[in-house]
């Protein structure tokens, strides 16, 4: 199974909170793109991915990456992460001491006040992930510089935690999203995914977009298919389709599931008011967060 590595970061933290440990190999990979084209090319059965913040929102590449149109991959389940940040640095040292901050860069967004209040002095600077970030300041060695991580990444390669949870809120939450790798039959493998307590939500994500577009009224109309249907819109979000300026894709998520009739109705109407209906995915909503260093 694919995550976004090395071991440490909080996507290895989502799939062992996750996943039934026994039913999967996971597999650190270098990048979120990568995690998902080895999913693609059949390297990996399944994959589990960032998509969403409670404090800076979407993650732009992964829904970059699952609207592709020859992307054959699918949502299958997802999972929530509180999300708990702190200084790791090679050795103790006092924060006036510290030049350099090294980690993902989704993370000072994060940890605003922290970096402002007591950091102000050192520059901070991107790595692949929290946990190569970690590694990175631990393996140099050099005084002065210290990473933004996880707890986990410290005790794994040996740092020294100066300061935790360092994020602005402590309901910092991610959503991790778990992939899976479609047939051109349509069929894909029942993720291993830890059972719930109890009957789950769930929840239908589908990406939309045409040349209705540009007509007043056309986005109203298609989310209207929804509306009439007492259908609940838990997200919307437009994303650029990469092409000419002003041409966007939308994302939703939608209380309910494929197969029961007012979604496959609503879903089947917005297909005739758009050039392009897909969807990403239908699958239990995830639980309450699981704070990040303990595995259910």
């Amino acid at each position: 199974m694919g995550y976004l590595g090395p071991a440490g970061t909080f996507s290895e933290e989502a799939l062992l909170a996750s996943a039934q440990i026994d039913a999967v190999e996971p597999l650190a990979l270098a990048s979120i793109y990568d995690t998902v084209m080895s999913l693609r090319r059949g390297a990996v059965e399944w994959a589990i991915v960032p998509i969403e913040n409670s404090l800076d929102g979407s993650i732009s590449v992964t829904l970059d990456l699952i609207a592709d149109e020859v992307a054959h991959v699918e949502i299958v389940g997802e999972t929530l992460l509180r999300v708990r940040h702190s200084l790791i640095a090679p050795e103790p040292i006092k924060l006036e001491q510290i030049t350099t901050v090294l980690t993902h860069p989704v993370v000072p967004g994060q940890c605003e006040r922290f970096l402002h209040e007591e950091l102000a002095h050192a520059r901070v600077l991107a790595a692949e992930s929290t946990a190569e970030a970690v590694r990175t300041v631990v393996t140099d060695g050099v005084h002065g510089t210290a990473a933004l991580g996880t707890v986990l990444a410290a005790q794994i390669y040996g740092g020294t935690v100066i300061r935790e949870s360092v994020e602005d809120r402590a309901d910092n939450e991610t959503r991790f999203a778990w992939l899976a790798r479609v047939t051109r039959a349509g069929r894909r493998p029942d993720p291993p995914l830890r059972p719930q307590q109890g009957a789950a939500n769930w929840k239908t994500s589908i990406v939309f977009w045409g040349a209705g577009a540009e007509s007043p009224g056309w986005l109203v109309r298609c989310l209207d298919e929804f509306a009439s249907r007492e259908i609940n819109l838990t997200k919307i979000e437009s994303r650029p389709r990469r092409e000419r300026m002003g041409h966007y894709m939308f994302f939703v998520d939608l209380a309910g599931r494929v197969g029961d009739p007012p979604v496959d109705e609503a879903i089947a109407a917005a297909k005739a008011q758009c050039e392009h209906v897909r969807v990403l995915g239908s699958y239990p909503a995830a639980r309450p967060a699981v704070p990040s260093g303990v595995h259910r």
